[in-house]
């Protein structure tokens, strides 16, 4: 067995509905191929529905069970409850919630506009709580058990120059996670997290870190192990917390990253390295001032 292969008996999931925001593409995609595969059945959700559509098709003739596909911003509480609605009425009871949705500007916290801060905010730990409070009270209404699965990072509790925003809304998602694993821990409904360190999806530090900048601050460097992550071993850790294995696990936040954050906590605190004109370069590449 290697570290990049599946890691749960075939049938873990069997009979599980799991719901993913941001699962159309990267992290959230890979979870939830995983959890196809395991038997699972899946609602993802995104705000782009031609992107979630075409992935569904993907994973479903790839995996076959059932993907359901829905449009949601989850900075949106209407259009937060209308996707649980969706999910309810496609697949009856969902027994799991992936909070993956999430988004970041890497810049100093100076430049960026109220708007840029706010976006963050919105999105990483107002909209992971809409989707919660939402899940969550019909689960107690309905007397159902259910698990939440937060995707934090390890600079949460470390913070992080230059992903201020993100740092701030990931602890706030983290204090979360553990209030709720107490409080609704009666109502047999566990909350657990993962803090992954770098994981590079496909265009993803391309578009935080432009040009030359990706091999200059290779996250993989910053790693004691010498290797980013593969997918499949976040996928492996997110099956088994959303699971009937980790029964016994809740308000727990497992870090998974290679030792990254105990060889040098903040995860972008090395960019004071980068001039005054190189942000500027970043700026423009992204068309538009933050």
């Amino acid at each position: 067995m290697k570290f990049n292969e599946g890691m749960l008996r075939e049938g873990s999931l069997e009979g599980k509905n799991i719901l993913v925001t941001g699962g159309g593409t990267g992290l959230g995609r890979s979870m939830g191929e995983y959890f196809l595969k395991l038997g699972a059945n899946l609602v993802i959700s995104s705000r782009k529905l031609d992107v979630l559509t075409e992935t569904a098709k993907e994973m479903m003739g790839k995996n076959g069970g059932t993907v359901v596909p829905v449009s949601c911003d989850v900075r949106d509480i209407e259009q937060v409850e209308a996707m649980w609605d969706k999910a309810k009425s496609e697949l009856g009871q969902i027994h799991a919630v992936v909070n993956n949705a999430a988004g970041n500007f890497i810049s100093p916290t100076e430049r960026l506009s109220t708007n840029a801060f706010n976006t963050v905010l919105d999105i990483v730990l107002k909209g992971t709580s809409q989707v919660t409070l939402t899940a969550g009270k019909d689960w107690i209404a309905q007397k159902q058990d259910g698990i939440f699965l937060n995707i934090v990072t390890t600079y949460a509790w470390t913070g992080s120059g230059y992903v201020v925003p993100s740092a701030a809304a990931k602890a706030g998602v983290l204090a979360m996670t553990r209030s709720l694993a107490v409080e609704w821990a009666k109502y047999g409904i566990r909350s657990n997290a993962i803090a992954p360190g770098p994981f590079p999806t496909e265009g993803a530090w391309s578009r935080l870190l432009p040009g030359e900048l990706v091999k200059k601050f290779d996250p993989a460097k910053k790693v004691p192990i010498g290797r980013v992550g593969e997918h499949q071993e976040l996928a492996n850790l997110a099956a088994y917390l959303v699971s009937d294995f980790s029964a016994y696990v809740n308000g727990e936040v497992i870090t998974i990253d290679g030792g990254e954050w105990l060889k040098g906590a903040g995860e972008f605190n090395n960019l004071d390295q980068i001039p005054q004109e190189m942000w500027d370069m970043m700026e423009a590449s992204r068309g538009k001032k933050l």
